[in-house]
């Protein structure tokens, strides 16, 4: 940071991080999602609203779905989201990087013991039953408690999991609609990574579900540290 910076452009810079690091867990999600939907049993871990439609579906007699693997994730992110609410209750002092920061730090370790869990039990290509419901449970979790944490940070078009509302408010709010087309770059940034990490995970499961485990687990790695580094320049 040069000498002619302003206190109003340190904070831009580091909200700026911020969102950096909420664009790349928008990525992991596409990998997470790519894992759970074609790896482990037509099952979201990290899209709630998908998950809810395929236990009805599952409910309802649809073959392909299972009520109880739709059923343990759903339990599983409630519990993850309870955690994280729960973290953000009783540290109210955090700033949102800090906060950011500790919430990807837990969701990495927890996608690297889904890592560690898939090669143990030798999933690396083909998944037992059991296996199956290990990684719904660690994944939706981890997921589960990102979410919460996201939620109580409430950075605009930046929910890293759930593109509805982005979608709709990129084209509602467009020039085309006679809108001015508020914060078009953070919504196409939102949309375009997901759809890359869901392109990548896809790809990455031709070497087994080990691969995009490891990579979402990667990814937020470095987005806790894109947090610390916007923490580091609050103070």
């Amino acid at each position: 940071m040069t000498a002619l910076s302003t206190p109003m452009q340190t904070v831009a810079a580091n909200r700026g991080t911020l969102t950096i690091a909420l664009v790349a867990l928008t990525f992991s999600t596409g990998l997470i999602d790519a894992l759970s939907f074609l790896a482990i049993g037509h099952v979201f871990t990290a899209n709630m609203t998908g998950n809810i439609v395929f236990l009805a579906f599952a409910v309802g007699g649809a073959q392909g779905l299972s009520a109880a693997r739709s059923g343990a994730s759903l339990l599983s992110f409630m519990a993850g989201a309870l955690c994280g609410g729960i973290i953000s209750v009783r540290h109210p002092g955090w700033t949102r990087a800090r906060l950011l920061k500790h919430a990807s730090n837990i969701e990495a370790a927890l996608l690297l013991v889904a890592t560690g869990f898939a090669l143990i039990t030798g999933s690396k290509h083909e998944i037992t039953s059991n296996a199956v419901y290990g990684l719904i449970v660690l994944t939706a979790v981890a997921m589960g408690f990102r979410n919460a944490v996201v939620r109580k940070l409430a950075v605009p078009d930046v929910t890293t999991t759930v593109l509805t509302l982005t979608v709709t408010g990129f084209a509602s709010d467009s020039s085309l609609a006679g809108g001015t087309n508020p914060r078009w770059q953070r919504r196409l940034a939102s949309i375009v990574t997901m759809f890359a990490g869901a392109a990548t995970g896809a790809m990455l499961l031709r070497y087994g579900v080990v691969a995009p485990l490891a990579a979402s687990s990667l990814v937020a790695v470095l987005a806790s540290i894109a947090a610390r580094r916007s923490d580091q320049a609050d103070k």
